[in-house]
């Protein structure tokens, strides 16, 4: 039953109180909260997991949570998945994995919902693979007035074109339909390296395989590289399960935990234990699932600022940001983490029309970002770039309008489907301008 109720995001810099909060299950009990909200002039934003940093999915008078529209639907013989909005991406990769199947790509977590990932942007790494939108392949979407829409690129392509990073903003994702690849491993292979090499043969190493990234340790010049390689299933060799304990949660979250709460307490200590943190993690080799390795487990909590950069611009973007650092008192304990994609077509996907490189800032949770964000927003917006539709930036419509070639094509959309902003809130009205004229 609906109640007043609060509600606070993973990483909670954002909050909300005093909301109905309410739990449909089914397209059409979706479309009765927004005929009643509609018909009260009340605003209703559909809420995943609350992964995301930026306010996007802040509520401010009906909070619509899907845990109760979250089944699996269908897999076809040729890989089309549809899934229910509200099923996470760890329980939707796991029913794929026992049918033989996966998503083609993935980011680094997998606790958010599939239309919370989707319809901001969420992606992984890889010269030649697109965010997670990219492989969608039709939706569900029940508009503001309680009407159910089905979009495809084949019926009403320009709503499919542009929901497919919707923001939650054109309606809400009632199912969506994805195309999955034969089940397949990934060959990860991590290991050590120096700013300064990366940087300087960034094009080749971020294209040396399949799934590249790495994490720069501010204050050092030590990075962590990750390269992962498709491979067939049957050449699966997982890590022990006491390396990949002693791994993964011994070192990477416990350790790096006591590393950032020293490093609150004492903020000098930061250059020195960044150092500590940077030779901990050792190099390894291992094969496993493919969604076993995209996925790394995150339980020290952060904020985050991500932007995307052309991608031949990464190199000078790192350049400065280390520069920028180095000249500064700031006291950085989160490694930058940097990725790639492909180009796509997506209105508002990050990677819209560009090869594009992923730059990602981080502060500890209960921490307040001040100039480090800042400086780094300014050295990526120098090279257009684009905010992270689901992480902290400062932009609005006007900025973001000369980021994306088709950002009025989006705010026309949105114009009409949801005319008197049913599902905006502050945030949106901001990034994307009102839709009240």
């Amino acid at each position: 039953m609906p109640g007043a109720d609060t509600w606070r995001n993973w990483a909670g810099n954002q909050s909300a109180t005093g909301l109905t909060v309410v739990h449909p299950a089914g397209a059409e009990s979706i479309a009765a909260v927004l005929r009643r909200a509609a018909a009260t002039g009340r605003r209703v934003r559909p809420i995943g997991s609350g992964h995301s940093f930026s306010a996007v999915g802040r509520p401010e008078d009906v909070q619509l949570v899907l845990d109760r529209h979250a089944a699996l639907v269908d897999v076809t013989v040729d890989g089309l998945v549809t899934v229910q909005a509200g099923m996470p991406l760890h329980r939707l990769t796991t029913e794929l994995a026992r049918r033989g199947w996966a998503l083609e790509n993935l980011g680094d977590v997998d606790r958010q919902t599939i239309a919370g990932a989707v319809s901001t942007g969420t992606h992984g790494t890889g010269a030649r693979f697109g965010g997670l939108a990219t492989q969608l392949r039709a939706l569900e979407l029940v508009l503001p007035d309680g009407s159910l829409l089905r979009c495809s690129a084949g019926e009403h392509a320009e709503v499919f074109a542009a929901a497919r990073v919707g923001l939650g903003a054109l309606g809400v994702l009632s199912t969506v339909t994805l195309q999955a690849v034969p089940a397949f491993a990934l060959r990860a292979e991590e290991g050590a390296a120096r700013l300064p090499e990366l940087i300087e043969g960034f094009a080749e190493h971020m294209q040396a395989t399949d799934h590249v990234e790495f994490y720069w340790f501010p204050h050092t010049d030590r990075c962590l590289t990750k390269a992962n390689t498709r491979v067939p299933l049957a050449e699966c060799a997982p890590l022990s399960r006491g390396r990949a304990l002693w791994d993964d949660e011994v070192v990477a979250n416990g350790a790096f935990a006591a590393v950032v709460a020293t490093g609150r307490a004492v903020p000098p200590l930061v250059p020195p234990l960044a150092r500590v943190a940077a030779r901990a993690l050792g190099a390894r080799s291992y094969t496993d699932h493919a969604h076993r390795v995209f996925v790394s487990r995150r339980r020290v909590r952060f904020r985050e600022m991500e932007y995307a950069v052309p991608r031949a611009a990464a190199p000078d973007v790192l350049r400065e940001l280390r520069a920028a650092v180095d000249r500064s008192d700031w006291r950085v304990p989160f490694p930058v983490e940097v990725r790639v994609a492909a180009a796509d077509d997506v209105p508002l996907s990050t990677a819209a029309g560009r090869d594009t490189a992923y730059v990602a800032v981080h502060v500890p949770a209960r921490s307040e970002p001040g100039g480090y964000f800042a400086t780094f927003e300014a050295i990526a917006g120098a090279v257009g770039g684009r905010p992270h539709w689901g992480k902290l930036h400062s932009l609005d419509a006007a900025t973001l309008a000369g980021r994306y070639p088709r950002f009025a094509e989006f705010t026309a959309l949105r114009v009409r489907l949801d005319p008197a902003g049913v599902l905006s809130n502050a945030h949106l009205d901001r990034v994307l301008g009102s839709t009240v004229r």
